[in-house]
């Protein structure tokens, strides 16, 4: 069976890698006084490291925008735009953005930056560390089509980081209802939070009640684990793994990079 996925990228399984963008200007941890010339500065050096590793495909998120905003202010996404457009002479694969919590400024983002998906929260109610979080996948959804983007791709976290599903109800059913009412283009599975691993046991019934909309598993895969989540998961979304020394607030190292995407290569051989 054939999805979206075969048109965009190269290889089965793909491996799209976070470029995690420093603290832009609003954000708490912005340096000033470096300004934006040093985020396109770090952000050049690391698409370099991703993309020499092999990556399949890289994903753009303002990472490091610590406390997330789950509507953001206009400066994140126009300062996502511009460091954008200067990385795009040297982006070589697939790419995709994420303006993190806010599923519109994400699309908007995409659309001006010409990226082919975004990853956000676009369903359900949450109780966050960021409060109580709520979204509306129909208003998104026609914003989407308002702007021109049906073409954009929309990736849905069906199990967020640092938030909890407020109705009880099973991951299974949840993901069979994201799916029939909501009309994903790709479910994600994540862990607790960036790099942390994602449960097998979650990752597969998400993958079973999907049916035919690609999974990815989306926080804490490592070389080691990349063919036992990659037998499950359509592709993987990986950031944590690919910093020096697997740490979070670090710089991508191409070495790690080598590393994990040497071990995919290995499994694909299997397929």
């Amino acid at each position: 069976m054939t999805t979206w996925l075969d048109d965009v990228f190269a290889a089965p399984k793909p491996i799209i890698a976070m470029l995690h963008l420093s603290a832009l200007p609003g954000d708490p941890g912005y340096d000033s006084k470096a300004g934006i010339s040093a985020i396109v500065d770090r952000a050049k050096a690391e698409l370099d490291a991703l993309q020499t590793g092999g990556v399949d495909g890289v994903m753009i998120s303002n990472e490091f925008s610590l406390p997330y905003l789950t509507q953001t202010e206009p400066i994140t996404a126009i300062s996502m735009a511009r460091v954008i457009t200067e990385l795009l002479p040297e982006i070589s694969v697939p790419y995709g953005v994420n303006v993190l919590w806010d599923g519109r400024a994400s699309i908007d983002l995409a659309v001006a930056t010409g990226a082919q998906w975004v990853r956000e929260i676009f369903t359900g109610v949450y109780a966050s560390d960021f409060g109580l979080w709520n979204t509306n996948i129909g208003e998104v959804a026609r914003h989407r089509h308002r702007i021109g983007a049906d073409g954009v791709k929309l990736l849905f976290n069906i199990v967020p980081e640092s938030a909890a599903y407020l109705a009880e109800r099973s991951l299974a059913s949840i993901t069979a209802s994201t799916v029939f009412a909501t009309l994903p283009d790709g479910i994600c599975v994540s862990g607790l939070t960036a790099g942390a691993p994602t449960d097998t046991q979650s990752l597969k019934i998400v993958k079973d009640a999907a049916g035919s909309v690609p999974v990815f598993v989306n926080t804490g895969v490592k070389a080691h684990n990349a063919a036992d989540q990659l037998a499950i998961a359509d592709g993987a979304v990986v950031g944590t793994y690919f910093k020096e020394d697997g740490v979070f607030e670090n710089r991508a190292s191409v070495d790690r990079v080598r590393e994990l995407v040497g071990a995919v290569r290995d499994f694909r051989k299997t397929l």
